[in-house]
């Protein structure tokens, strides 16, 4: 399977770290955001919109993060994987966080700090009540669960980890969420390689924001 990726994407390293833990070997490509690789033709074919991760195996051609996360436990994982079941309700409840992930706390966050470090946008005002309205839902589903969908790690604490490791790069404050910040560092100490995957893009995604150049395409 060919990944074309770039570390300082949280959602490349949402895959990296479903890969470990199914243990697949993914051949990494990296695609140089900065240097504008994603836009030439020969990426493009592959992907229209541009962006990473995008998965190839075989002859099926994914982006999306959360699809490739599915489609990578569907796949190769165990039958009845616990980290996406295939009982309805429990794939509806995954389902849901992945699409609360998508939809919601990603965007809000986007939403708020990229103006921030990209536009000279003031701090606090709407956006931000916003994002924090989406972090005190995350810190519901943690307070009647140890992770995001239940009692076991699921697809959902891959997918949404990503997105709090973003957080931890612009220094913001977890511990008005409890649950939120004792679930990610939990997760730290739980995903197999979460070091050796994030620490590096962490620092990356940290040095683009400081530089004010957005990359095109994450």
């Amino acid at each position: 399977m060919n990944f074309y990726y770039h570390p300082a994407s949280p959602y490349c390293r949402s895959v990296m770290l479903v890969a470990k833990a199914l243990n697949l070997n993914l051949n990494t490509i990296f695609v140089d955001l900065m240097k504008d690789e994603q836009l030439r033709p020969s990426y493009t074919a592959l992907n229209p919109f541009h962006c990473v991760p995008t998965l190839v195996d075989n002859d099926l051609t994914l982006w999306e993060s959360r699809a490739i996360l599915v489609y990578l436990v569907d796949k190769y994982g165990r039958t009845n994987s616990r980290l996406y079941p295939k009982d309805p309700r429990s794939r509806a409840i995954i389902n849901q966080r992945l699409f609360f992930d998508h939809g919601t706390l990603s965007e809000r966050l986007e939403d708020y700090y990229y103006p921030l470090y990209f536009d000279g946008a003031p701090a606090g005002g709407e956006k931000l009540e916003k994002l924090e309205e989406a972090l005190h839902l995350l810190d519901g589903f943690l307070t009647n669960n140890p992770y995001a969908a239940g009692p076991n790690v699921t697809l959902a604490d891959y997918s949404l980890v990503a997105t709090v490791s973003t957080l931890e790069v612009i220094e913001y404050d977890l511990s008005k969420y409890p649950a939120v910040a004792a679930w990610y560092e939990g997760c730290k100490g739980l995903m197999v390689d979460f070091h050796a995957i994030n620490d590096e893009g962490m620092e990356q995604y940290r040095a683009y924001l400081k530089s004010g150049l957005q990359p095109t395409a994450y």
